[in-house]
């Protein structure tokens, strides 16, 4: 995966190394995601931009930690041959006052917790939800649990027994 960085208003840190880790261990867990075809920007900001995106395309007014904008259907995505062009599978935002405020409530690094929120994002842009049942949030969350276990993270969603340990 051919990841697009944008970095703005975020604190030093290695955001780019850090997103592709997250890139890379998500496409462990979601072999759709392991193309070498598929590009994906990953645009680290502000509160106020993220806020502004939720509202204008869809219709929430408040920031949110992550935002996950799809440009394939997951029906595509699945039928991509490995060999071709680069092909946009989406983009993603996140909120940097938001990420910061989870991460403190947690009790996890901002590092971790923007690393789970690409993920996220990342099986979100795979056609993932967690939205419409619990079994669907339930294997979602077992997806991130495995890909940040890839990575040396947590579970962040408590004590569970982490998939494929």
């Amino acid at each position: 995966m051919q990841l697009d960085i944008d970095i703005d208003e975020w604190p030093a840190g290695d955001w780019e190394a850090l997103a592709a880790r997250a890139a890379g261990a998500a496409g462990k867990v979601a072999r759709e995601l392991a193309n070498a075809r598929l590009a994906v920007s990953v645009l680290f900001t502000s509160n106020e931009e993220v806020h502004e995106l939720n509202r204008e395309w869809r219709g929430r007014d408040k920031p949110t930690n992550v935002l996950s904008f799809p440009m394939l259907e997951r029906a595509e995505l699945l039928g991509l041959a490995p060999d071709g062009p680069p092909v946009l599978l989406g983009d993603i935002a996140l909120a940097l006052g938001v990420c910061m405020r989870e991460a403190e409530a947690k009790g996890a690094s901002l590092e971790a917790h923007a690393a789970h929120l690409i993920v996220h994002g990342l099986l979100h842009l795979a056609g993932h939800d967690h939205v419409d049942s619990d079994e669907q949030a339930e294997a979602m969350e077992a997806l991130e649990i495995a890909a940040l276990a890839k990575m040396g993270i947590a579970d962040p969603y408590g004590d569970r027994e982490t998939p494929g340990a």
